[in-house]
């Protein structure tokens, strides 16, 4: 019988071949993926007017009650309920604070949750904030816009709400209640929330600690 001999470069080979087919599956389940979540979370389209006409309301906690989560304790500032238009949605996996705040939600409520002063405004979002321009003159005054929209860091306050912000899509409706909170890290760390709707810049972020979430429309 003649003796069967496999060279090293024929099992690299082999390997290689065995292994085209899973590589071209996961990449074709990661496509797939990827193309459904665009669809889940694509962009909805309400109808002209001020979808949400309120400003949001901002009362006292009776204490500073510390919360902690994880590796961070959460200094409650005051209660906050807001119902607001998703402008703009930004999701963070791997910056410093992704481990508490996974998201970031650019709101707009009175002016700025009508799509005839929206079409006129480019809202954009990036490493933590909300940023607007006009497409040509400004729709309404300038601290009308500052005043009526916000970017919004939500902290998931359990599971459940953390599936729900996940599944939030711009131009929606959104009632999020919680608290503001300024928080502490292990190290040292520490991020402090905006405490007023007045204010730009860094340092204007609500920090919100969400624990409940409805979709109005």
């Amino acid at each position: 019988m003649a003796a069967i001999t496999t060279s090293a470069s024929d099992c690299v080979e082999n390997i290689a071949m065995n292994w085209r087919p899973v590589l071209l599956c996961a990449l074709i389940a990661v496509s797939l993926w990827h193309a459904w979540q665009q669809w889940t979370l694509r962009a909805v389209h309400p109808p002209d007017g001020q979808i949400a006409p309120y400003d949001p309301q901002q009362t006292n906690v009776d204490d500073a009650t510390i919360v902690r989560l994880g590796h961070w304790q959460l200094k409650q500032r005051a209660h906050y309920d807001i119902t607001a238009r998703i402008l703009s949605r930004e999701d963070y996996r791997f910056d410093p604070l992704a481990a508490l705040i996974p998201e970031d939600l650019a709101l707009g409520w009175g002016p700025m949750s009508d799509n005839r002063v929206l079409k006129d405004l480019e809202v954009t979002q990036s490493a933590r904030f909300y940023s607007w321009r006009p497409r040509g003159a400004l729709p309404i005054a300038r601290q009308e816009v500052i005043e009526h929209s916000a970017n919004t860091h939500v902290i998931p306050a359990n599971d459940t709400v953390r599936a729900q912000l996940k599944r939030l899509r711009v131009g929606q409706l959104v009632h999020l209640r919680g608290t503001l909170v300024d928080g502490v890290r292990d190290d040292g760390a520490y991020v402090n929330t905006s405490l007023t709707r007045s204010d730009s810049g860094a340092g204007s972020c609500e920090i919100v600690l969400v624990d409940l979430v409805e979709n109005p429309l």
